[in-house]
């Protein structure tokens, strides 16, 4: 059987969103074999079972979350070497796109990140040049390095759960690296992970400061608040709102646009979305030419319409 190897990085101790998609794509490739930086839980063990995974290699160390993402690339490495996959999938996050990229180098080995699809011989579509065209592309050197886009497959568990076997590996010993002397709670919003949400309501410049009306609809949609690169400098949101080419980059099922032109620079972020729906007072506005479907007004007006009715359909 094909093995695939799947870096499952949770600091929390639970399986998230990303993780299970990627599970779910290791299944159409061949046999999911999770990868885990650090010791595991039976709960841990149990829900990867849940979605097929046929075995667990876990870190011997307990302190890789206390170093940057050199030593998890040590962990990934060795669990390589171990598992001899036909391939190994990360999430597309800037810590999963800087591991395979060191990853690449350990093993000699391509990489494709901002994957949306990957094929049986692992050729994966990704999006490229700020997300003008499609293209595919094929690992021809070492094992194939895959990071994968959240919200680009369908997650599912399998009819009967699996019981993965667990085994340990040694992390060999490396350079010094930089550690993380202190942590700081996020505050909660309540709302999903930007990354991972299945609906994204973004602001820009058009709000003027004031993000309370993206905030209601995208609590109306249950989705995440996103915003441009003009509104996080400007101070109106924490950067990590902020969805383009220096941003974050989302392909949820449902990117509402408020208040933002749509420059190449915000499109690199989010043109992988599967509905696309802008609202910009600007007729010209570039946004209105990749949107799915285009409000032309004031988005002050259009989202709290947008927001009560969303809500009066689910009374």
């Amino acid at each position: 059987m094909t093995n695939i190897l799947v870096f499952i990085d949770t600091p929390d101790g639970a399986l998230h969103k990303s993780h299970r998609e990627l599970l779910t794509l290791a299944r159409s490739l061949g046999e999911p074999v999770a990868a885990v930086p650090g010791p595991v839980s039976d709960g841990l063990v149990a829900a990867l079972g849940e979605y097929g995974t046929a075995a667990v290699v876990h870190a011997d160390s307990a302190d890789l979350d206390d170093v940057l993402a050199v030593r998890k690339a040590d962990f990934l490495a060795a669990a390589m070497d171990r598992t001899q996959p036909q391939a190994v999938l990360l999430p597309n996050t800037f810590d999963g796109k800087e591991i395979a990229g060191r990853l690449s180098i350990k093993r000699r080995s391509g990489v494709v990140t901002d994957a949306i699809a990957v094929a049986n011989d692992f050729t994966a579509t990704k999006s490229v040049l700020a997300g003008a065209y499609t293209v595919d592309a094929q690992v021809r050197t070492g094992t194939p390095i895959i990071t994968f886009k959240a919200n680009s497959i369908e997650a599912e568990t399998v009819p009967q759960a699996t019981s993965p076997r667990t085994e340990t590996v040694p992390v060999p010993a490396g350079a010094p690296a930089a550690r993380i002397t202190g942590r700081s709670e996020k505050a909660s919003s309540g709302r999903p992970e930007l990354s991972e949400a299945r609906v994204v309501v973004a602001g820009g410049r058009g709000v003027n400061g004031d993000f309370s009306a993206v905030e209601d609809l995208a609590d109306a949609l249950g989705g995440a608040v996103g915003a441009s690169r003009a509104a996080t400098d400007a101070g109106w949101i924490e950067h990590s709102a902020q969805v383009g080419q220096t941003g974050q980059t989302v392909s949820p099922q449902l990117y509402i646009s408020a208040g933002i032109s749509g420059a190449i620079q915000q499109k690199a972020g989010m043109q992988t979305s599967k509905v696309i729906v802008a609202v910009n007072k600007d007729p010209d506005s570039p946004v209105f030419e990749i949107a799915d479907f285009g409000i032309v007004g004031d988005l002050f007006k259009v989202l709290p319409q947008a927001a009560a009715e969303i809500r009066k359909r689910k009374s």
